[in-house]
């Protein structure tokens, strides 16, 4: 009692020692009165005094030239916000303090900073960490601390790097707590974890009260906790949750900076408590600098406070030394002109001491220097952005026995890593890595994060109310009570063998959504809410995964196949009538077929006219024979002989083509005069859009919207509830108040066409979906497990069983596929071998036309320059159109046209020449070829010319072309003029 009786006598005479040692070591100097407001009974507070005093040693010891000394005005605010408020003002208006160290809450400094801001008196804390006091802007407040809000992200962190879905803040019920919330859960909700509860305690809470609150949590999912108290009441809830069990295995708590940084200085007592615990504080280096200073503090602070035995020197302290400093500094650069108070004129007697207090002219210099300090101090650098310092690094801990081992780091560039490497700026794009964590219930095991409830309170699953497709589902309703008394159904089944496979037991029972007289509730959409509302737990039935749905709720993975396609009716579409065999083809292909019969007729002819009397004789017969030679190639009829084998290798190609030809057309036909026809009635959805047909869709299913979306009107949307709702109005039409088509999910398609076999099928559009899926709130931690179970179910043979059960009818329904129905043959499947055609014809022409060229090269070289390109033509045309004399085909007759030519040419073609020997004595042999009206070729002086009318009396002599080429020359044609 006595050593606590000397502490107030020992604060209150400190003043007047640095006082008289000013005076008496240098008398030049400017005392500077500066006010500190503390809970001077607190640890906080203890710690924070005797760094201020440890720091104004040491910087007027290294500072001694400086002719400014700071003069600490102590005040205690007894951990009351209205006494630190009324300690400030004495301060102020009594004092004239030019600064305020202090004060040490959140609370307390909410006030005092609006003084400071009238006043123009800089409030520096370095406890006071509230993110709500920067939002003041009071350019005379400076925060020498980390704001509580810097370390959300770091929190936040670790919650991810487990994987933990849901997360409890438990925060005290003042101003301190309230105001890291709103920062808390945004970093929550950036990572997808869901903040299902909020749990507030009373800073003057009992026992019971505390034991109150964490049972209501136990009884919850969540085993996430985040802690964010004062050591005090913090310490006190942990002790409390160990008694009642939530220190065990499977539990998580996380404690903010507040309680990070002071649990070392609580008694031992809770600290037995505080196993397994994870928390996070601001990072420290420890030079050799900080290293002794630690030393010296512990030394003055246990002969300054001998009670305290197991105080410890926490960041707090470091905080307040070098704030010291740094208000020491920026009083000295500020200067002592204006220290003075300018104080209102207000005569009244009655005048509040607000009213009453006056301005410090020194007040905006000395905030400005303030500013701009920097310097290196025991927590690194130190100075001031915005009035309050800049996020730093945080350290993650973990409370084992009596002390605490850092597992890990948070930066806010690089995030969660092991080991701290400050030169490394770039991101860390790995996986978050954290060491070894003994965890409550002394495990390493990581805690998965939520726990069935204990209470015994099971699961409520909403399931839909419908009136059609009980496959899916089925309600059976007791008539007299309007009470269920059975749900069951294929979504049943399934939900059920999920549930046997989750790795632990899940309690849960069935709830119809349904009104009181057994109806359904509300649609599909209507029943999802529920989950958000959060009036049922989950919902089990034939729900779609749909994208704005997952806005509000979680889904698991689909347990069936997914999308949308549409139903229509199909029909017989066999066409018996008398132009039927020409449907095998399309016009293009008979049309591009008829044009390569007439193409390769007369190819053949112009390689076998020369060569061949079958292609020989009138035009009219040749014409003939021509395309009856390649029209009979379909039979392979053709009589007449090929003999070129230029015209062999167009003829072998030809008929390769025709046959393939024939074979398709054969089969085509026999398929559409034998086989049944079946195609849909509609086959695009924009048919339906153009002609304002109806269609359908189940009542309640999102399909309406599908539907809507695509500009139908809602006078064209029919509902239906049931296969033979759908079938009905299938029967009646669109013009009939029925429908054209249907949209529905594959799985009720399914079911309607093996009730309905061979009257329906789908057809596009196939819209995804993600299928069936069973539906929780939004951040379940069930989901991840039910999905796992849903992949062991699907993957082994109870699914198959369920399905046989429930979808699979006796009734074998013949697969109906229009896309694979018997049509028309067109010119994409046959234009390789027309190509193939017409390069082996090509060929086979240019290959002819260059031999025929060369074989008439001395007709080319003998023409005049100035015969026409016509006239070129039309004698190499006359020489095509004679036989080819030199073909093994007319060899035999070969000497007698020989000698017949050659006497027709002595006698008509040579004026003034001797009668050739050779000629038959009988003029008679000659004498149908001696016409005046003969065109015959002569060589007159080395040029080819025409003559006609040739009389004997002619003067030219000209020279007949020698043997074998002289056949070539004459040119019977009489017409020619």
């Amino acid at each position: 009692m006595m050593r606590s009786s000397t502490k107030p006598i020992f604060h209150l005479f400190c003043p007047f020692i640095f006082l008289l040692e000013g005076v008496l070591t240098q008398n030049t100097t400017t005392q500077v009165n500066v006010g500190v407001v503390l809970d001077l009974d607190s640890s906080v507070g203890k710690i924070g005094l005797s760094c201020i005093n440890m720091a104004l040693s040491d910087f007027y010891d290294t500072h001694s030239h400086y002719k400014t000394r700071m003069v600490l005005n102590i005040r205690d605010s007894k951990e009351d916000v209205v006494a630190a408020a009324d300690a400030a003002l004495d301060l102020m208006k009594n004092v004239q303090v030019q600064a305020i160290i202090g004060p040490r809450s959140s609370m307390q400094a909410n006030f005092v900073i609006n003084l400071g801001n009238k006043s123009q008196v800089a409030i520096v804390s370095f406890s006071a960490t509230s993110p709500s006091l920067t939002s003041l802007q009071s350019p005379y407040f400076f925060l020498a601390a980390q704001s509580s809000s810097n370390q959300v992200k770091a929190i936040s962190a670790i919650v991810q790097a487990f994987g933990w879905r849901e997360a409890v803040p438990i925060y005290v019920d003042n101003h301190y707590g309230e105001s890291l919330i709103p920062y808390l859960t945004d970093a929550l909700q950036e990572i997808n974890t869901r903040v299902p509860y909020l749990s507030v305690i009373a800073a003057s809470g009992t026992d019971e009260k505390i034991a109150e609150e964490l049972y209501k949590l136990m009884a919850m999912q969540t085993r996430v906790f985040i802690l964010h108290m004062t050591m005090s009441l913090g310490s006190r809830i942990l002790a409390k949750a160990k008694e009642i069990g939530m220190m065990s295995e499977g539990y998580v708590w996380i404690m903010t900076d507040a309680m990070t940084n002071l649990w070392r200085s609580i008694d031992a007592s809770p600290i037995d408590s505080m196993q397994g615990v994870v928390g996070v504080k601001s990072y420290i280096p420890k030079p050799k600098k900080l290293e002794n200073f630690t030393a010296r503090w512990r030394r003055t602070f246990q002969q300054e406070n001998p009670d305290s035995i197991n105080s410890e020197l926490s960041i707090v302290g470091l905080w307040a030394y070098d704030a010291t400093f740094a208000l020491a500094m920026a009083i000295e650069k500020a200067g002592t002109a204006n220290l003075h108070f300018n104080k209102p004129d207000i005569s009244s007697s009655s005048a509040t001491d607000l009213e009453t207090l006056g301005v410090s002219q020194n007040g905006p210099r000395l905030i400005q220097k303030l500013s701009r300090s920097k310097f290196r101090g025991l927590t690194g650098d130190f100075y001031f952005a915005n009035g309050q310092l800049q996020s730093s690094v945080f350290q993650i801990v973990n409370v084992i026995g009596s002390g605490e081992r850092r597992v890990g780091f948070w930066t806010p560039k690089n995030g969660i890593v092991r080991q701290l490497d400050l030169t490394n700026t770039s991101p860390n794009t790995s996986k978050p890595k954290l060491g070894p964590i003994i965890w409550p219930g002394d495990t390493t095991l990581v805690p998965k994060g939520w726990e069935n409830p204990t209470s015994g309170k099971k699961l409520r699953i909403g399931v839909p109310v419908k009136g059609g497709f009980s496959e899916f589902l089925e309600v059976v309703w007791d008539p007299i009570n309007q009470k269920a008394i059975s749900i069951k159904g294929y979504c049943i089944d399934v939900f059920d063998a999920v549930m046997e496979n989750m790795p632990y037991a899940v309690p849960y029972e069935y709830v119809p959504f349904a009104t009181p007289d057994g109806e359904a509730a509300g649609s599909y959409n209507d029943l999802i809410d529920q989950v958000y509302y959060g009036n049922y737990d989950a919902v089990v039935g034939d729900t779609t995964i749909v994208a704005n749905r997952s806005l509000f709720v979680d889904f698991t993975l689909p347990y069936t196949e997914s999308g949308v396609s549409m139903v229509v009716p199909i029909r017989d579409n066999k066409e018996k009538n008398a132009w039927v065999f020409l449907k095998p083809l399309t016009w293009d292909l008979w049309v591009t077929s008829g044009c390569f019969f007439v193409f390769i007729g007369f190819v053949v002819w112009i390689l076998e006219h020369r060569i061949n009397n079958d292609f020989r004789g009138p035009p009219a017969h040749q014409i003939g024979t021509s395309f009856w030679f390649s029209f009979s190639a379909m039979v392979f009829a053709h009589r007449e002989r090929v003999v070129s084998n230029l015209a062999r290798f167009v003829v072998i190609v030809w008929c390769f083509v025709v046959l393939i030809l024939t074979q398709s057309y054969t089969a085509s036909l026999t398929s559409l005069l034998t086989v049944k026809q079946l195609m849909p009635t509609v086959t695009d959805i924009n048919e339906l859009l153009k002609k304002r047909e109806s269609v359908g869709f189940l009542d309640g299913s999102f399909v309406e919207g599908i539907l809507l979306g695509l500009k139908f009107d809602k006078v064209q949307l029919k509902k239906y509830n049931s296969p033979e709702e759908l079938h009905e109005l299938f029967t009646k039409g669109s013009a009939n108040g029925g429908i054209s088509a249907a949209l529905d999910e594959i799985p009720g398609i399914k079911i309607f066409l093996s009730k309905y076999c061979g009257k329906y099928t789908t057809v596009e559009p196939a819209i995804k979906t993600g299928g069936f899926g069973f539906v929780f709130p939004k951040g379940s931690p069930l989901v991840a497990d039910v999905s796992r179970a849903i992949l062991n179910v699907t993957q082994g043979d109870k699914m198959e069983q369920i399905e046989n059960s429930w979808l699979k009818k006796e009734t074998v329904c013949p697969d109906v596929d229009p896309s694979v129905s018997s049509g028309s043959l067109g010119l994409e499947s046959f234009w390789g071998l027309f190509l193939i055609a017409g390069a082996a014809s090509i060929s086979a022409l240019i290959i002819f036309s260059a031999r025929f060229l060369y074989e008439q090269r001395h007709v080319l070289f003998q023409f005049h320059s100035e015969t026409s390109a016509w006239r070129r033509i039309r004698i190499l045309s006359r020489i095509f159109d004679q036989r080819d004399p030199s073909s093994h085909t007319f060899r035999k007759s070969e000497v007698r046209d020989y000698a017949s030519s050659t006497c027709s040419v002595h006698s008509i073609g040579v004026v003034g020449s001797s009668p050739n020997t050779n000629c038959p004595p009988s003029p008679s042999s000659c004498s149908n070829q001696t016409d005046s009206s003969h065109f015959v070729f002569v060589v007159d002086q080395g040029r080819v010319t025409g003559h006609g009318d040739l009389t004997p009396s002619g003067s030219a002599s000209p020279e007949i072309f020698p043997s074998p080429e002289r056949s070539s020359l004459e040119l019977a044609n009489r017409n020619d003029p």
